[in-house]
């Protein structure tokens, strides 16, 4: 694959190879961490027992870490849909960024020109369905929040990577922070649980909290300029529209 660029091996995968058709997502994620170098060295060192398929450095450089054919330890505990652990369905691709902890940044030009190509790369390869590409927060709600609300997905949709909605923007900020009823909130929750999203994980919190960082999780993919938990008429709608192209 000429795409490559460099090759920089973890060791943190599983050692059982597994087969091309158990290959269903591309997860995407940030490096959440402010030096590019470090990033690099605990996603390749034993003690950090995480890792990814392919490191996206801010020059655009795509660097292959763990081959493929093996599981890489990028999204832990994580569900979507009937999907459980989604490390042995899927290619996981980090993009180096500080993430909200560090001073979160647009990410950069050249990354998302290299994040276009390979994807479509794997697309490709793995016949990977549009609604199977996804952020770490979207399988991970109580744990993650990358590649987070500046992530561009509108922009990866139009190069027919994932899915987004094609509602008018001033018609959904007519509905932002109008309240939804009772109805609307059950048919919004029952939506994004149509789409994947998933609030049974084995935490102590209660639904009320679970649902809260699932909501959270479903704005800071499609309602990015406002994450505050609460589903309102806009999400209602956007959630709407996404069931009817989902599949």
């Amino acid at each position: 694959m000429t795409i490559i660029n460099e090759k920089i091996y973890s060791i943190n995968f599983d050692l059982k190879k597994r087969n091309k058709k158990s290959i269903k997502f591309l997860i995407i994620h940030y490096t959440g961490m402010k030096i590019q170098k470090e990033a690099i060295k605990r996603l390749t060192q034993i003690q950090s027992q995480v890792s990814t398929h392919y490191f996206i450095k801010n020059d655009g450089k795509i660097v292959l870490m763990v081959p493929e054919k093996f599981a890489a330890w990028h999204a832990g505990v994580s569900k979507w849909k009937n999907f459980n652990s989604l490390n042995k369905y899927s290619i996981g691709i980090e993009i180096n960024n500080p993430g909200h902890q560090f001073g979160y940044k647009n990410f950069k030009k050249k990354q998302l020109v290299s994040i276009v190509k390979l994807a479509k790369y794997l697309v490709k390869k793995y016949n990977i369905k549009p609604s199977h590409i996804l952020g770490h927060s979207d399988i991970a709600p109580f744990r993650k929040k990358d590649p987070g609300e500046k992530f561009p997905w509108k922009l990866l949709a139009k190069n027919k990577i994932g899915l987004w909605h094609n509602i008018k923007a001033s018609y959904l900020k007519k509905n932002r922070k109008i309240k939804v009823n009772g109805i609307e909130k059950e048919l919004f929750l029952s939506n994004i649980k149509k789409i994947g999203y998933s609030n049974k994980f084995n935490n102590n919190q209660g639904l009320k909290k679970k649902n809260f960082f699932v909501i959270k999780a479903f704005q800071r993919r499609f309602r990015q300029d406002l994450i505050d938990g609460k589903p309102d008429k806009e999400c209602y709608i956007i959630s709407k529209k996404l069931v009817k192209i989902w599949n």
